[in-house]
């Protein structure tokens, strides 16, 4: 392996190195053990405690709270692509009208909060005489936000593309804007689909914004689960969670590396064949 942007590291910093990530491991063991010590205390640790966890009521409540979090990350994420090609094909368009507004839509919605976007949408419409549900205050939300953020990593996309794509869709006497649908796009999104996997993941954990405008997603079926049972419950519960939502984020962070893995391995984009 060419180490171009660093030199390789000499026995002593080897030494160095290896020094450094014992005493890491020590004092992150020190820390483990005194919280978990601290909680045994407490009696936080107790099996009676923690058995709760295979309760089959709490299991189905949270159950629940993971199908309505995938079902609004599931819409979001559809709501966020395709408006985030749409808004990605207008930021490179040629004409001024098109391209200046839409730079301004995409800074705007790029630099807002998104708690604070739910909150226009949850509080905002209602004030209009519009009465809109917490599940879509939460997921017009989060496609106003992360369309943005998409409308950006796929302009990246496009613009790191050969420019010869363009010119093999001019020569297959294709418009504008028809490159830029049948050509250009499908490759952008296939170059960037592992970052658009990884924002899915950041979209997932986003739903947890639910629980403040009162939609029952995983966090806050695990909060009434812990108002239920009482405080003491807070910790195992809130764990399960936190490992449910791991679990998720694991499985989709895999399936962004496994396709980043495949795109790699394809190697560069090549122009579309031309010839008759």
């Amino acid at each position: 392996m060419s180490n171009v942007l660093y030199d390789t590291i000499g026995p002593r910093g080897q030494r160095k190195v290896q020094w450094w990530t014992a005493a890491i491991v020590v004092a992150l063991a020190a820390i483990f053990y005194a919280v978990y010590h601290r909680l045994e205390q407490r009696g936080q640790v107790s099996a009676e405690l923690w058995s709760i966890l295979l309760n089959r009521d709490l299991q189905l409540l949270l159950l629940e709270g993971l199908v309505a979090a995938l079902k609004a990350a599931a819409v979001a994420t559809i709501l966020s692509l395709l408006a985030g090609m749409v808004l990605a094909a207008g930021r490179i368009s040629e004409h001024a009208w098109v391209r200046l507004p839409i730079r301004a839509w995409i800074e705007v919605f790029r630099s807002v909060p998104l708690l604070l976007l739910i909150f226009f949408v949850y509080l905002g419409a209602p004030a209009i005489g519009i009465n809109v549900p917490t599940f879509w205050s939460l997921v017009i939300g989060l496609a106003l936000y992360n369309s943005a953020i998409v409308a950006d990593i796929i302009r990246a996309g496009l613009l790191a593309l050969p420019r010869g794509q363009r010119e093999a869709g001019r020569a297959l006497g294709l418009s504008r804007n028809q490159t830029l649908r049948v050509i250009l796009i499908p490759q952008a999104v296939r170059q960037m689909l592992p970052t658009l996997v990884s924002q899915m993941v950041t979209v997932l954990k986003e739903t947890a914004l639910g629980f403040i405008i009162g939609y029952t997603e995983l966090l806050r079926n695990g909060r009434v689960a812990v108002e239920f049972l009482g405080g003491d419950y807070a910790i195992p519960v809130y764990t399960g969670v936190a490992v449910i939502y791991i679990s998720i984020c694991l499985l989709l962070s895999l399936l962004a590396t496994e396709l980043s893995r495949r795109t790699a391995a394809r190697g560069p984009l090549r122009p579309p064949h031309t010839g008759g």
